[in-house]
């Protein structure tokens, strides 16, 4: 069946250079993994076809583009020379490339400044804003602005997991509870149940409206423990009187995507759609960190899954009409 790949990523020449000069980038070994993987458009294209993905939405992965704690400078000519490779792609492949442009958070002068340049002149279709930046989660009061005025210019936020880090003073530490266990396998599901944890809290979401959150993985590991979050919300910093079960149920059903890259059959499915129906489901491929063939084979497996759950209606429209209706008719 046809589809659209709402969580599938670049890796631009210039941005693979820095990523191998930076200490905290891991020099060419990003949260853990062996190496930055290869890409070129021509690759993707040729999986895109073998996949029938009529549209994929490249972004950048983990640990996107503001490399260097406190060095916002290079953080802000990364993600300008990022956003303006995606876009170029774009441009030289429009039937099949779409983008969602780079932020330079924790930098919000800098983040401010991006929003307009991306839409305006790049052509961004939304932003990707990792789990955590620099320490910093999405729901926190210094961020404000930014999901305000992403709030304002009605844009899509797709939320990418990272490695957990912790702030120490002027320091930050990356969190590695398993020495040797690159952050992706595991640590990477539960920085997004920490980031929805933060946006659902701090009442981001409904003091922006106009943001639609897109989530990978499926959700992570946030729909089991969901009710225990909403039970003690009251005793987060910041969130007031707290959020119940249900008013978190419904802004997932309204407000968010979940796409469905990594591993979401058998089982892990079947805990978000206690949350929200099949209309909030996208597919996405996760390439290139995600190899070809594995995409192939999980390719696979997701359209096996939704069969068996859906049926062949269902299955076509979370594969494709869910993330035209998100993205518009024109643009999909």
């Amino acid at each position: 069946m046809e589809r659209i790949d709402v969580h599938t990523h670049c890796v631009p020449r210039s941005y693979r250079e820095y990523c191998l000069q930076s200490d905290f980038a891991g020099r060419g070994h990003p949260d853990g993994m062996p190496a930055i993987p290869q890409w070129s458009a021509e690759a993707h294209i040729k999986l895109m076809n073998q996949l029938k993905i009529k549209k994929s939405v490249l972004s950048m992965s983990s640990p996107a583009t503001h490399l260097t704690p406190g060095n916002d400078e290079e953080g802000r000519s990364v993600t300008r020379h990022a956003n303006i490779d995606m876009s170029k792609t774009c441009a030289d492949h429009p039937a099949h490339f779409l983008f969602f442009a780079s932020l330079p958070l924790p930098d919000v002068e800098g983040s401010l400044a991006e929003i307009d340049y991306a839409l305006d002149h790049l052509g961004a279709v939304g932003f990707q804003i990792l789990t955590n930046s620099h320490g910093i989660y999405p729901g926190d009061q210094r961020f404000s602005r930014v999901f305000d005025k992403l709030s304002e210019r009605k844009t899509i936020v797709f939320f990418h997991p990272t490695t957990c880090l912790i702030r120490h003073d002027d320091s930050l530490e990356k969190v590695t509870p398993l020495p040797g266990v690159a952050a992706p396998i595991m640590e990477f599901m539960f920085d997004s149940t920490r980031a929805l944890m933060s946006l659902l809290t701090s009442g981001t979401v409904d003091r922006c409206p106009g943001i639609t959150f897109v989530v990978g993985h499926c959700g992570a590991t946030f729909p089991p423990i969901m009710e225990r979050i909403a039970e003690f919300s009251s005793m987060v910093p910041g969130a007031g009187d707290g959020i119940s079960g249900e008013k978190i149920k419904q802004l997932l059903q309204t407000r968010f995507y979940f796409d469905l890259a990594g591993v979401p059959f058998p089982d892990q499915i079947h805990g978000l759609l206690r949350l929200v129906d099949s209309s909030r489901l996208l597919y996405g491929s996760d390439f290139p960190y995600t190899p070809a063939r594995l995409a192939e084979s999980l390719a696979k497996r997701v359209d096996d899954g939704l069969q068996g759950l859906f049926g062949s209606e269902t299955t076509q429209r979370i594969l494709l009409d869910n993330a035209q209706d998100l993205l518009g008719e024109a643009r999909a």
